[in-house]
């Protein structure tokens, strides 16, 4: 009766006769210690202690995993709309922005594709991985059960991914642009250095910017709609993976060799200031979402 109104059951037993309920249910739970041998093979979970509350542990710890699937899949799917983002309005827009090779007929793309390849395989991974570690919060058993029609990255999930993804393009492109000549924000010359130098400048901006906005942005994926603020420091592998990934752009941005791999070159302490200060514009903008979005809860 209660699946025919879309429920989820659980049914507990020990006996013979519990056999036919604990295999119909969705999650049958055998007891290890009393229960039958009948019964334990009709199970989906034996409580190897008999004790209900286990049953309740092991609630809060699937809730808390499939937490982190979103969280993994927030972060992950934000970041790489951004990196779509940058590519399509770089390209769209590359004349208002000043991204252009004199002299060439085709396209002149904002990011190599080397440069896209580091931030996915390296800067973006290792806070991906740190987030399926990630503590459940303290409302995780005060939530009623999902139902079956709920999906796992719903409209909501969309519209933060989306509205970061946005955010997230729009500083990298604005970094880019107060370095190129003819921009639309900034109208620099061209300079003795001439305009290959002065591009590559502009993507290393543009590249840095983008590795540390997601990182900040892998803080703000840990909830929807609560202030990154709330357990800032509840995940240490979380903030060693962040701590890694700047390392590894510092890295590729001052080691020579690097440079002519991926396009890159040294920064100025006026150019980091401006990086870091682009980037916390997606903690701001994520910030200021959620207090729209508590607010309306409320």
């Amino acid at each position: 009766s209660l699946q025919r109104q879309g429920n989820i059951v659980a049914m507990t037993g020990d006996g013979v006769n519990d056999a036919p309920a604990v295999k119909t249910a969705d999650i049958g739970v055998a007891m290890g210690i009393t229960g039958t041998e009948v019964t334990k093979q009709s199970a989906k979970m034996i409580l190897a202690d008999d004790n209900f509350s286990t049953i309740v542990e092991a609630v809060r710890e699937g809730r808390g995993i499939f937490d982190n699937i979103r969280k993994f899949l927030r972060y992950l799917l934000s970041s790489n709309v951004g990196e779509v983002f940058t590519v399509f309005g770089g390209v769209m827009l590359a004349g208002f922005l000043g991204i252009t090779q004199p002299g060439s007929q085709g396209v002149t793309v904002p990011l190599l594709a080397t440069q896209l390849l580091w931030i996915n395989l390296l800067t973006d991974a290792a806070p991906a991985l740190a987030m399926g570690v990630d503590p459940s919060t303290d409302d995780v058993m005060a939530r009623k059960p999902r139902k079956l029609t709920d999906r796992v990255i719903d409209g909501q999930m969309w519209g933060d991914i989306i509205f970061i993804g946005i955010i997230m393009a729009a500083v990298t492109l604005i970094g880019m642009d107060m370095h190129l000549a003819g921009g639309l924000f900034t109208d620099r010359s061209v300079d003795a250095v001439g305009h290959d130098a002065q591009m590559t400048e502009a993507r290393t901006m543009g590249f840095t910017i983008l590795v540390f906005a997601q990182m900040l942005n892998a803080l703000c994926s840990r909830s929807h709609d609560q202030s990154v603020f709330v357990g800032l420091f509840a995940n240490k592998w979380l903030w060693g993976a962040i701590a890694l990934s700047a390392l590894l752009q510092v890295v590729v941005i001052y080691v020579p060799f690097l440079n002519t791999a991926f396009g890159t070159m040294p920064l100025s302490a006026g150019a980091w200031v401006e990086c870091l200060g682009l980037a916390m514009v997606v903690l701001v903008a994520s910030e200021l979402r959620k207090c729209v979005l508590r607010a309306m809860r409320e």
